[in-house]
């Protein structure tokens, strides 16, 4: 790879968010124009959008949480992010990228095959999702009479993107807070330990899919992509089941995993993978086959493997690990526990036979207690309880947004009581 390439990262952090006659950013104050935005996110399918805003600490309760997005923009009209929705779908994660940390743009209502997502900005939930610590734009919507589900969908996923490129748009002439270098694996010489990222997608099809390009990768082979291009947003979500282990695209845009490697002087983040989740045990085992054997021609003395749904998705990774440890690579797999209520349940759907190295991110049915809040966005019900998404409510983790991601954010984990 070219020794020069790689992502420059300008940061510019929002700590005060509100709405206003034009989007505007200023000293870490985003004012989000009400009426362009709309402007944005209008279309046949939608009838009526409505924008609200939530910060950390208040007393809301977003029900029905679809997909978040982190403000991102290369220039004018976006510059080259969102590749495949926003603009064509060419190779992106090289250049400058503007980025609104600490702010995102989130979807909310209903959705068929989307279990309800919860996200409380205060209480005992809060520290459990990562969009509890972002000053959101919340999105909620009508769809219009005779439109179909699939195209309400995709005037969703289309018109978040352009919000998050509108947003950080206000901020490309303003001074940074940060800027950060992030060279492309093998950009520059070094004797550590070569570690990849295997990036499991769900395909499961409609509202339960992840685009790549503006594509799926459903019926295709595990396929290499720099770090960057995460950043840039080229993996876009359109998949809404499994709150919890949920992997919106605000968490690709700043993947945990990829993180901690590029921030590891002990380690070289050296390839990122992107693999598809297919429904039957045939094209698992192509695909675990296919990635194992990739990531041997890359090199790599480890891998970590992480994924998105529920238990027919422990099948891939627990695949994956195993056929990278037949490859001489050392793999380790991050996974959520379904180990009943009282966690003495068997924790993975399909556990691996040959790799031993597995990180848990906590028990998928343990319940917890959300308190009373003041205001509710999304949906007015929680049809999973037929309670008022104001009152005081019992909940599995299942339903808490993010809470399990495999993608190394959560903040839970297993242990054994004595």
């Amino acid at each position: 790879m070219n020794a020069e390439a790689g992502l420059t990262r300008v940061i510019h952090e929002v700590r005060e968010l509100d709405l206003g006659e034009r989007t505007s950013y200023s000293a870490g104050r985003l004012t989000v124009g009400d009426e362009s935005v709309r402007d944005l996110l209008r279309g046949p399918a939608l009838a009526e959008v409505r924008l609200a805003c939530a910060a950390p600490g208040d007393s809301v309760r977003i029900v029905g949480a679809l997909d978040a997005i982190q403000p991102c923009s290369k220039g004018p009209g976006g510059g080259g992010v969102f590749p495949g929705l926003l603009g064509p779908a060419l190779p992106a994660g090289r250049g400058e990228t503007h980025v609104l940390r600490g702010t995102a743009v989130l979807a909310a209502g209903y959705l068929p095959r989307a279990q309800e997502a919860v996200i409380d900005m205060s209480g005992p939930a809060a520290p459990l999702s990562p969009l509890s610590a972002t000053h959101n734009l919340v999105v909620d919507f009508t769809p219009a009479d005779d439109a179909a589900w699939d195209d309400v969908e995709a005037a969703l996923r289309r018109g978040l993107v352009r919000v998050a490129a509108h947003l950080a748009e206000a901020a490309l002439d303003a001074a940074p807070d940060a800027v950060e270098e992030l060279p492309e694996p093998g950009s520059t010489s070094s004797d550590r330990p070569r570690v990849g990222v295997v990036l499991n997608l769900q395909t499961q099809g409609k509202f339960k899919d992840v685009f790549v390009y503006g594509r799926s990768l459903s019926g295709g082979l595990p396929t290499v992509i720099a770090p960057g291009e995460l950043d840039d947003g080229v993996v876009v979500s359109g998949q809404y089941g499994h709150p919890a282990l949920k992997n919106p695209t605000y968490l690709q845009q700043t993947h945990p995993v990829v993180a901690a490697l590029r921030g590891c002087d002990e380690l070289e983040l050296a390839a990122l993978v992107l693999c598809p989740e297919p429904v039957d045990q045939a094209n698992k085992e192509l695909v675990s086959a296919h990635a194992a054997r990739l990531c041997a021609g890359l090199g790599l003395d480890a891998a970590i493997v992480t994924k998105e749904g529920g238990g027919n998705a422990d099948a891939d990774v627990s695949l994956k690990l195993d056929r990278l440890e037949e490859e001489g690579i050392t793999a380790v797999g991050i996974l959520a526990e379904m180990a009943g209520r009282d966690g003495t349940g068997p924790p993975l759907v399909v556990p691996p036979t040959k790799a031993t190295a597995l990180v848990s991110t906590g028990n998928y049915d343990e319940r917890m207690t959300l308190p009373a809040v003041e205001q509710a966005l999304g949906r007015e019900r929680i049809a999973l309880l037929d309670q008022a998404s104001t009152d005081e409510v019992e909940l599995p983790v299942a339903a808490i947004y993010c809470a399990q991601s495999t993608l190394g954010w959560g903040r839970l984990t297993c242990a054994e009581t004595g």
